[in-house]
């Protein structure tokens, strides 16, 4: 919602599972900080300390909700200029990315020898030769980030790994991934094979994976 409308109209709430972080304050939730509170204002997923506000809200008959810290401000009129802060390299949110992206989709990713999880990937069409890795689609900041030029790519899994992976290696650095399918891993060779040449793909658009 824009800033004119929160408040005014119901949002639309991310769901508990679509983030793994506060969208907020970006701590991660865990065993301790396992409650997840939507904000009654902007949908948004956020923990206990972010969610700490209330304010009256127009669609909801003016009565007093939960709302956080952001919408708080918005809404009874007071701006939070340090809030301005420029954002780190980390902190783009992945919906913004995965809305303007070359590709995106989730991949399972595997470093060193530590187990395959799964990962939102993204590599925004802003900085095509970049992999950003999130833990959820809707996360406000990535886990990663992995600059793919210069990386050699190999696309020939061993019989250890998924079947549909391929690696990125770069001097002592590893990084491996896998697809759900052969078509979603050819899909994402063709903008990686390109990107660890420093160029980006002509046709974008027709690499958008849902």
């Amino acid at each position: 919602l824009q800033n004119a409308e929160l408040g005014k109209r119901a949002p639309r709430w991310i769901r508990d599972n679509e983030v793994t972080m506060c969208m907020k304050c970006k701590e991660p939730f865990n065993a301790l900080t396992r409650r997840r509170h939507h904000c009654r204002a902007c949908g948004h997923v956020v923990c206990w300390k972010c969610s700490d506000y209330k304010a009256h809200l127009e669609y909801d008959g003016n009565k007093l909700n939960k709302v956080c810290k952001d919408c708080y401000h918005v809404i009874i009129g007071c701006t939070d200029s340090e809030e301005k802060k420029k954002k780190g390299i980390l902190e783009i949110e992945s919906a913004e990315v995965s809305g303007n992206s070359v590709i995106c989709s989730f991949l399972q990713y595997m470093e060193k020898s530590k187990p395959w999880q799964k990962a939102w990937c993204v590599i925004p069409k802003q900085e095509a030769l970049v992999l950003y890795m999130y833990g959820a689609p809707q996360d406000v900041k990535a886990l990663a980030t992995i600059p793919l030029l210069g990386y050699a790519v190999d696309d020939t899994p061993r019989s250890a790994d998924l079947p549909h992976s391929f690696k990125l290696t770069q001097s002592k650095s590893v990084h491996s991934f896998a697809a759900d399918n052969e078509e979603l891993k050819q899909k994402w060779l063709k903008v990686i094979h390109l990107a660890v040449k420093g160029e980006t793909p002509e046709c974008q658009n027709e690499l958008q994976v849902n």
